[in-house]
This record gives C-alpha cells, sequence and structure tokens, in this order.
C-alpha cells in the first residue's frame, strides 16, 4: 500500500485554548493510539489532502520534529459541519506483525455485457473492510465485471485472497446488474446475432456457386 508523509510537532499542551489556537493557525490536532502511550501532535491541514481526499488507501508515516518516526492508519476524521475544514484526526499506529483492519476502496475493471445490453449496474460496496498484516494491505481491491450479466452479482466470495481476510459475509453483494426496461434479453440477443450470421454465410455462398457454373 503506498504512504504518505505527514511531519507534525508534539503538542506540550492539550487543552481547549491551545487547541483552537492551533488550528486558527492552520493546524489539526492529531492523536496517534496503538503504542504504549497516545502521542498528542499536529501538522498542517494541507498535509492530510491525499490521506483524506482522495479514493485511494493510503497508510501514513508520521515523522515528529524531536525524531521520532509512527507507521500509521487514519482511523477517524472530524469535519466543521459548516466550512469542512478538519477539525481532528485519529491515527492508529502499525506494527509489522499485528494484523490491521482498514477499509479499501473497490476498483471495477472491464465492461459489463449486461451494461451494454442496457441493464442497470449498480456498485453496492465501494469500500470493503479487510483485516491483514500491514505488508499485504493492497491499495484498493479489484472486480473484473467483463463477464457480468443482468441478473448477475458479484459477490466477496468470488474475490477470496491468501493475503487478507474479508469481514464481510461471503455472499455480500459488490456489484450486480438488474434489468431495466430498455434492457436486451442476452440469450435472445445470441441467437439472433447466431441467426444473422448464419444467413450472413448462406447468402454469401450462393453466388459463388452460380458463378462456378
Amino acid at each position: 500500500m503506498k504512504s504518505i508523509t505527514i511531519n507534525g510537532s508534539q503538542r506540550e499542551s492539550v487543552g481547549k485554548v491551545s487547541t483552537k489556537a492551533l488550528r486558527n493557525a492552520g493546524k489539526v490536532p492529531c492523536v496517534l493510539y496503538g503504542g504504549d502511550k497516545p502521542v498528542h501532535f499536529s501538522a498542517d491541514e494541507i498535509a492530510f489532502k491525499d490521506l483524506v481526499y482522495t479514493p485511494n488507501a493510503y497508510t501514513a508515516v508520521i515523522e515528529l520534529e524531536d525524531g521520532q518516526k509512527f507507521d500509521a492508519v487514519l482511523q477517524d476524521i472530524q469535519f466543521h459541519p459548516v466550512t469542512d475544514s478538519i477539525l481532528h484526526v485519529d491515527f492508529y499506529q502499525l506494527f509489522e506483525d499485528k494484523p490491521i483492519t482498514m477499509k479499501i476502496p473497490v476498483r471495477l475493471e472491464g465492461n459489463s455485457p449486461g451494461v451494454r445490453n442496457g441493464g442497470r449496474l449498480l456498485f453496492r460496496k465501494r469500500k470493503l473492510s479487510i483485516r491483514a498484516l500491514p505488508a499485504l494491505l493492497p491499495d484498493f481491491i479489484t472486480v473484473d465485471i467483463s463477464k457480468l450479466r443482468i441478473g448477475q452479482t458479484i459477490a466477496v466470495e468470488t474475490i477470496l485472497s491468501d493475503d487478507y481476510t474479508f469481514l464481510h459475509p461471503d455472499s455480500t453483494a459488490i456489484v450486480q446488474v438488474k434489468a431495466s426496461r430498455t434492457s436486451v434479453d442476452e440469450e435472445l440477443e445470441d441467437q439472433d446475432e447466431e441467426g444473422v450470421e448464419d444467413e450472413a454465410t448462406e447468402g454469401g455462398e450462393a453466388p459463388e456457386a452460380e458463378a462456378a457454373e
């Protein structure tokens, strides 16, 4: 999984007054959990751009001014209800030998024949929760829809991996195609195409036979 670096400064005071002063200065109060004790720090709001505002999943490398360095994942984030500015961020520290739970974005690949025939594509799960060791966390989970026809569903059980465990029932639908008013019966369409091909073949052979005579 890709990682971004967040340069921060350890906070000496965690009261309301100092927190307000940080926000007024364009910085975000943060807490890192998961270690021996919580680590309180702050970082520039712009440092969270890729971590928060992109569809990809990232881990973070938190580097503090005193030389401390931590691998972490975003655990929780609070936004201002009016301005949408970041008010507070919680991180969870990563350790190489400890599995971590994360929501990973799903990326669809291919063109669905069901959609080409007028079906409606329903993207049920844009993110999937998995549990894995940090080194095995994927950037995204790829789902191939190139054989997805009308009435069919791709569920979690079809994309299981040895690298991580899905925290969803195997039957959980990820993406499916449903019929619509304009959709075409794919079996009938296939039959029609075969019929057209046969007619074209027969029609093409007759002139050649006549020419031979």
